[in-house]
């Protein structure tokens, strides 16, 4: 089955436009609070990429907050491009570099994308580094939510490498809100984030790679591992990880509170990306009061505000899940209608209540109906905030096993 183009460039606005990202409105868990990932513990007081990195890429000397100012207008770039760089801190033996990019949304319009990359400070095997891209899990919508603004180095698994986390489109750049759990904010900005650390030529980034994520993470490692073959052709995807992924966003499993304040961080995402929807037209007063949090605060921020509520029988005017828009919106973002040939890690632990084994299940399902290659790794004592913690060591032996060409087992 071909890619749903439709989920990463155009054909959304015009009258079907308000879809593009109408909440998660179809029945979400709460993503929310699988914070930004999981870094490792070592980092260091290392600081690199002072060495040049082409004349057309600014290597901006300012502060961290003029660094997330996105140019205006955009030099011209294709997907993958580097528009700035800055240093970070990094772990010993390694360079760190805070990176704004060149991708486009879901309108195929060209945005500004910010996140880091870490690469060895070794010598690079003939081949290139092997790389590994991280999709963080919810930190909120707006601004200051962005991982890359208080950096720390991604999980690797295990892997000497480059490694390259994206903020995804929308969540960093001054002035922007992050369109929440769209198929192309997330997927298209971790490809061409592999794109841009590639472009580095003294991180020795290879042609190899594989991408793991938590939660809305998760999501993005599913939308990633349906898009990147057609959409970094010259890299291979050896394998995806996705950590309790967001899916089966169309269905319910008891948590329909929860659902109710991913729904509006979804709503509030699409009404900043397009004038056509008005919050006032899905919430009813309080909710409507309420969200300004969503635009302003960061996750704890978010549910610490809307949960209170979201249990009112006034929470909605209209519930953006009862609407043909929401049926449009989640044929473009529901991951799990396409299969790829690179093969799927599914990590589900036994306790999470945010997403329930039961959602994960019903993927793996679907997926297997599809023909997808998927392996399973139950973790049956992890929670939410634990599972990737937890299975981190069996997680890599898997990638490990990608990077060697190994065959992928298949659960289905």
């Amino acid at each position: 089955m071909a890619p749903r183009t439709g989920a990463i460039d155009g054909g959304l606005r015009a009258g079907t436009g308000r879809v593009r990202g109408l909440a998660a409105m179809v029945g979400v868990v709460v993503l929310a609070a699988a914070c930004s990932g999981g870094g490792d513990d070592d980092a260091g007081a290392d600081e690199g990429g002072d060495e040049a990195v082409g004349a057309e890429v600014e290597q901006f000397g300012g502060s961290v907050d003029a660094f997330y100012e996105v140019p205006d207008p955009l030099p011209p770039g294709e997907p993958g491009d580097l528009i700035r760089t800055m240093p970070i801190d990094a772990p010993a033996g390694e360079v760190g570099l805070r990176i704004m990019y060149h991708s486009t949304d879901a309108e195929g319009d060209d945005r500004a994308v910010t996140g880091v990359v870490y690469s060895p400070t070794a010598e690079a095997p003939e081949a290139g580094w092997p790389i590994v891209a991280w999709a963080h899990g919810t930190s909120g919508l707006a601004a200051p939510c962005a991982p890359s603004r208080n950096p720390a180095p991604p999980p690797g698994f295990g892997v000497q490498g480059v490694r390259v986390a994206t903020d995804y489109i929308g969540l960093g750049p001054e002035g922007e809100v992050h369109p929440y759990l769209s198929a192309a904010a997330e997927g298209n900005a971790v490809v061409d984030g592999v794109a841009a650390a590639r472009s580095l030529p003294e991180l020795g980034a290879g042609d190899e790679w594989v991408v793991a994520g938590v939660s809305q993470g998760g999501h993005a490692a599913l939308m990633t591992n349906e898009l990147a073959a057609d959409r970094l052709p010259e890299a291979e995807l050896l394998g995806s990880v996705a950590i309790a992924p967001g899916s089966q966003l169309g269905e319910i499993y008891g948590d329909d509170l929860q659902a109710r304040v991913i729904t509006t961080m979804v709503l509030v995402g699409v009404a900043a990306e397009d004038p056509d929807v008005d919050l006032g037209d899905y919430l009813g007063p309080e909710a409507l009061s309420a969200s300004a949090v969503i635009e302003a605060g960061c996750v704890g921020d978010i549910i610490g505000t809307m949960a209170g509520i979201a249990a009112s029988p006034d929470y909605f005017v209209t519930d953006p899940r009862t609407t043909p828009l929401g049926t449009a919106w989640l044929e473009q973002n529901d991951p799990g209608h396409v299969a790829s040939e690179s093969p799927l890690l599914l990590v589900q632990g036994g306790q999470d209540t945010l997403v329930l084994p039961a959602r994960t299940a019903a993927l793996l399902e679907r997926l297997c109906g599809l023909g997808q290659v998927v392996d399973t790794l139950d973790v049956p004592s992890a929670n939410h905030d634990t599972v990737t913690g937890q299975a981190g060591a069996d997680i890599a032996p898997w990638i490990a096993a990608r990077f060697a060409g190994d065959p992928a087992t298949d659960d289905c």
